[in-house]
């Protein structure tokens, strides 16, 4: 700060220029050069925004003196009212600084000292298009100025609002304009400027905090059965013991009605907004709810469980953000709407920032405002593949980003159903045909590997074929190559009544990166082979290959009857602090292989 109040006060202080009785000549200065210090190096192309040049500011959604609360009753309302004044309340929605720790993510400004002014100068600040951003002086909303401010100098900071949702209706550019009127005459001077974008974060970053739900007292899902497998969200005890082993774990405790919606991973994807400042980016992080809207507990309620991160996660420097549907999608489209769908992937050559990637079809996909929010941001262009043929349709249940000792520095790891099938009939050759899958569980289904070779596996086979084709894409867009995929055994069935496929067995494709060489798996109860379970001993070497240790979660009864895995059931913050800002192209990664 020092660094910037030096530069300011230069600024400010300089030789005034003009003469008595001539037109005023103010001057407006924001951090165009992007350096954190507002110096003379800032006046060359204050007019205009770039990528290359041009100030930016934050949009200031946190809640930096915890003013915003949550009533219990809240969380299980029916409607949405209740979300539209959850996310009406952050920084930028009262007329005040809310502290230090507030005007550091505010945007600084100057206007320059022009000391040959008569007394009845006076001078104003507008922001266009208005309600994007306001800026302070004084700890106020900038009002009139007068003479005496001019012929001093200002120190302004500026606040941005929102973010952008729709770059068709905003793309997230402002105009700030100075007007200074003396003996009759009004002049103008302008800066332009853009709010931070959001980046998605990478499995490649180190998980700085992990979420996992935790269960409460009460029926659990609004009263009504939820849509999973009898017993399942079961078995707490062993997942979260086994989670805590893996990584340390951040509990969020659902509430009475709703804590068998215990996907912590659908509740919302984890973004950073940053902008220049002295000695490195400022960064807050953005929390991006899904946009799923249910017909429950009522008609148009958005997801429930979404109001938790108002509750335990909104604060100082962390914010939420939603943007949700009015009516609620069919059934098969909302479930693209969570954040198991929206995943990125880490940098790589012409993708400086790394990309976004979800699936969806023409047929079945994400909620439009929804999606244009998320791809409107600019920097992350978005890479799409088909997920339609899985009954919960979320790029998670197939693909996982690794590290690896390639150009790049980073692989897929995907789910290989013709792998599963293989090591089912080796299991088979070598005698262990009567071998039980999910032996060691409560599953009141175990079947042989004769069992299951005897369907003749064309269920399997089909997930197969879907996911070359989504390996296909991938590999055209990144141009990763066969031989560098870290293929993950898994056994693929059909729901009945539905005609999709999910999991049979838990996919190790489906974890959570706990950093760039650590990996939480869930246990795939595979069968034995001399002792050893054939799944779990595979996927372990596999990983292994590329520089991975798998820590292993019990997460069966928690997570995959209910149609997910360890990924689905958890949700991390990471740390982004090597990333490439939004406004470099070149510099950084935006991950650790280490």
């Amino acid at each position: 700060m020092n660094r910037w109040i030096a530069g300011v006060t230069s600024l400010l202080a300089a030789t005034a220029w003009g003469t008595t009785g001539t037109a005023p000549t103010p001057r407006l200065t924001a951090d165009v050069n992007r350096d954190g210090v507002l110096t003379s190096a800032d006046d060359a192309g204050r007019n205009s925004w770039t990528d290359a040049r041009g100030a930016i500011f934050l949009p200031n959604l946190d809640d930096d003196e915890h003013r915003c609360t949550v009533d219990p009753a809240d969380l299980d309302a029916p409607g949405r009212a209740v979300d539209d004044r959850l996310a009406a309340c952050n920084d930028a929605a009262d007329d005040r600084i809310n502290g230090p720790r507030d005007a550091a993510d505010l945007a600084p400004l100057a206007i320059k000292a022009e000391r040959n002014l008569s007394g009845g100068a006076t001078g104003t600040v507008t922001i266009t298009p208005a309600g994007k951003a306001r800026a302070f002086a004084n700890g106020r909303p900038v009002g009139t100025l007068t003479a005496q401010d001019l012929r001093h100098g200002v120190h302004l900071l500026l606040e941005g609002r929102d973010i952008v949702r729709d770059p068709k209706k905003w793309d997230g550019q402002i105009t700030v304009t100075l007007s200074v009127t003396d003996r009759g005459q009004t002049v103008t001077d302008a800066v332009r400027m853009r709010v931070a974008p959001l980046m998605l974060q990478n499995d490649l970053q180190p998980a700085q905090t992990v979420l996992a739900s935790t269960p409460n007292t009460g029926q659990g899902f609004w009263g009504r059965t939820p849509p999973y497998e009898q017993g399942a969200p079961g078995d707490w005890p062993q997942f979260s013991s086994t989670l805590r082993k893996a990584t340390k774990v951040r509990f969020v405790q659902g509430t009475h009605e709703g804590w068998k919606d215990m996907w912590a991973q659908d509740w919302f994807e984890p973004a950073t907004a940053s902008m220049p400042g002295i000695g490195g980016p400022h960064t807050m992080r953005i929390l991006i709810r899904s946009g799923g809207v249910w017909d429950m507990p009522a008609d148009n309620t958005p997801r429930p469980a979404g109001r938790l991160l108002y509750r335990d996660l909104r604060g100082p420097d962390v914010g939420v953000v939603q943007e949700l549907a009015d009516q609620a999608s069919s059934g098969l489209n909302d479930l693209l709407n969570l954040g198991g769908n929206i995943e990125s992937l880490p940098p790589y050559a012409g993708y400086p920032h790394g990309r976004l990637l979800y699936g969806a079809t023409a047929e079945r996909h994400p909620d439009a405002g929804f999606l244009t929010m998320l791809t409107g941001q600019g920097y992350q262009p978005p890479l799409v593949i088909d997920t339609s043929w899985l009954m919960v349709g979320h790029v998670d249940e197939t693909v996982h980003v690794v590290r690896a000792d390639n150009a790049r520095g980073w692989t897929l790891a995907v789910a290989d159903p013709r792998l599963g099938a293989q090591l089912l009939r080796e299991v088979q050759r070598q005698g262990g045909g009567k071998q039980h899958l999910f032996a060691d569980t409560k599953s009141p289904h175990k079947p042989t590997v004769d069992d299951v070779l005897r369907t003749g596996l064309a269920d399997n086979e089909d997930a197969a074929k879907h996911i070359d084709g989504q390996l296909k894409v991938l590999l055209k867009a990144t141009g990763l190559q066969q031989d560098e995929l870290v293929r993950l055994p898994e056994i693929f069935n059909r729901v009945p009544g539905y005609g999709l496929l999910k999991a049979m067995t838990p996919g190790p494709a489906n974890g959570l990166s706990i950093t760039a060489r650590e990996y939480a798996a869930p246990d795939p109860h595979g069968p034995r082979l001399h002792g050893q379970d054939v799944f779990k001993l595979v996927t372990g070497r596999a990983l292994a290959g590329t520089g991975v240790r798998v820590r292993w979660v019990e997460d069966f009864f928690w997570a995959h009857l209910g149609g997910g895995e360890v990924h689905c059931s958890t949700n991390a913050l990471r740390d982004t602090s090597r990333a490439t800002p939004s406004w470099s192209g070149t510099a950084g990664s935006g991950m650790s292989t280490r």
